[in-house]
């Protein structure tokens, strides 16, 4: 949700010079958000990171900020609005994931999502959802606001792009022992499956014995036992490396030169990493589930991410057929014309305007 925020306001910032966008931040911010003289940041306390927090920042703090500098339409990106304010307001939904696995949303924070959610669909004027996965979704869950969603498509982040054979080299000598390696980014959380990706991966290099190593990138988020005991139990463990947060310098590095991006998420309102593999001319192997067929296309391998076998079945195709790895990379260029941040701020831009009258 933040680079979603980064990547899109920046865009709109941009394209619609005559305006002006108030961002409202709930701390000290960087001034790498400020894009341009018709962006104009407020601190707005308190910092607001819990149930009871986000309770009184949006209904008590944000309303009264909203109505200081007389805002004309309200846009909040990451799900949330104020029921209180009396300012029309796009709301961004990003997916239902709190419905689908209960399980793994903290009980505070899970109680807040059922009593909310449905209240934010009713409050907002009109509601973007990022995905057409997304909008039937929520449109099955909660039909009586079905008439408010707008699909707008996320883009790829900037500063992606293909290296050269060479550049590749230096990468995997420094991450993997000079070794050809798959590519998990992303969160560690039960959502992310993995546990099966690991245990996929053994598979693979129990049947091919191939060389290549499995990069973990993210931060360890929550219920992350099940991913140290798949590790712990796979013979082929060595292989595995975990490397934590990866640098925004060192992301795209560590994603262009992989064999492949290995995106087997359980579930996902859009999946990112997909389109950032495409813009690196990287193979994609991916869930053929929630939104990523429809973000993908044909552009990459789908597999069925609660079975094992056929993740490890794409692994091995990905890497015993070189022409197939190059197909994808070709449909991954073609799929990735489809998406782009500009033509999202321009959708989104006409939403708030149609809100604000």
């Amino acid at each position: 949700m933040g680079w979603y925020t980064y990547e899109l306001c920046q865009a709109m910032v941009k394209m619609y010079p005559r305006d002006t966008f108030y961002f409202l931040f709930d701390r000290p911010y960087s001034r790498e958000f400020i894009f341009a003289k018709n962006c104009i940041p407020l601190v707005v306390p308190p910092p607001a990171r819990h149930p009871w927090l986000w309770e009184l920042w949006f209904e008590y703090a944000l309303p009264i900020a909203l109505k200081a500098v007389r805002a004309d339409v309200f846009f909040s990106p990451d799900g949330y609005l104020s029921l209180r304010s009396r300012v029309p307001t796009l709301m961004t939904l990003h997916d239902l994931a709190f419905l689908h696995y209960p399980e793994q949303v903290p009980p505070m924070v899970l109680r807040y999502y059922q009593s909310h959610v449905p209240r934010f669909l009713e409050r907002a004027d009109a509601v973007a959802v990022i995905s057409h996965f997304v909008k039937e979704d929520v449109a099955a869950h909660y039909p009586a606001w079905a008439d408010k969603l707008t699909v707008v498509p996320n883009g790829p982040r900037k500063g992606f792009y293909p290296l050269s054979e060479a550049e590749k080299a230096v990468v995997r000598q420094q991450y993997a022992g000079g070794k050809p390696y798959f590519f998990y980014l992303g969160a560690l959380h039960p959502r992310k499956n993995l546990p099966r990706l690991i245990r996929a991966f053994t598979q693979f290099k129990a049947q091919t014995g191939a060389p290549l190593e499995l990069l973990i990138g993210g931060r360890m988020a929550w219920q992350t036992g099940e991913i140290q005991e798949a590790w712990q139990q796979s013979p082929y463990r060595d292989a595995i490396r975990f490397l934590g947060y990866v640098p925004e310098d060192a992301l795209h590095d560590v994603l262009a030169a992989a064999q492949g991006l290995a995106y087997f998420s359980l579930f996902e309102g859009f999946g990112l990493p997909v389109l950032e593999a495409f813009s690196c001319g990287v193979p994609v192997l991916a869930s053929n589930t929630s939104s990523i067929p429809e973000v993908a296309g044909t552009a990459a391998l789908l597999a069925d991410p609660t079975q094992e076998a056929e993740m490890a079945n794409a692994m091995r195709t990905l890497w015993e057929e070189p022409g197939i790895a190059e197909a994808l990379i070709d449909r991954g260029w073609e799929q990735l014309e489809k998406f782009s941040w500009e033509r999202a701020a321009e959708k989104m831009y006409a939403l708030l305007v149609q809100t604000a009258r």
